[in-house]
């Protein structure tokens, strides 16, 4: 079970946003055999994209870095509507994976996607960790720098 994950959040400053709408012919989520599948989430409030370009160009480090945690956010809270707004039903997050829209020269996309590995952590305690891959893209939808998505174990 993962207590408070909401007040976790609140005390590190971060709101739980609601699950953003899906952008295109796609769902959210898909549970199956427990495991909730999470499509990728991008740095979206309110159906704006906070953050546009590509890492190591017209974006930081420290920017893509925030981005990754927002994109995490909203992972999150897909997550909650996966769950039934139930979070004792989340056992633990088992993989993110991110895609990093990136400048030719940039070689740090793990570092990207500290920004969303460490949110997991700090929301879920040790159900927080898992796997992880993190890969340099070409482009991503609306030019935003990462999108993130994530497999969850949940209980019946």
């Amino acid at each position: 079970m993962i207590p408070s994950v909401e007040y976790r959040l609140s005390a590190l400053g971060f709101d739980l946003p609601d699950a953003p709408a899906p952008a295109a012919n796609y769902v959210p989520f898909v549970i199956a055999n427990g495991l909730a599948f999470i499509a990728g989430q991008a740095p979206v409030v309110n159906g704006k994209y906070l953050s546009v370009g590509r890492v190591g160009a017209e974006v930081t480090l420290e920017a893509a870095q925030a981005a990754s945690r927002l994109c995490a956010l909203n992972v999150l809270a897909q997550v909650k509507a996966a769950a039934g707004g139930d979070w004792s039903r989340v056992r633990r997050c088992v993989r993110l994976c991110g895609y990093v829209s990136s400048a030719p020269d940039f070689y740090d996309q793990p570092k990207v996607l500290d920004g969303a590995s460490d949110l997991m952590v700090q929301a879920l305690g040790d159900a927080g960790k898992h796997a992880r891959s993190a890969l340099g893209v070409t482009a991503l939808r609306g030019n935003v720098p990462v999108v993130v998505d994530a497999i969850f174990e949940l209980a019946d």
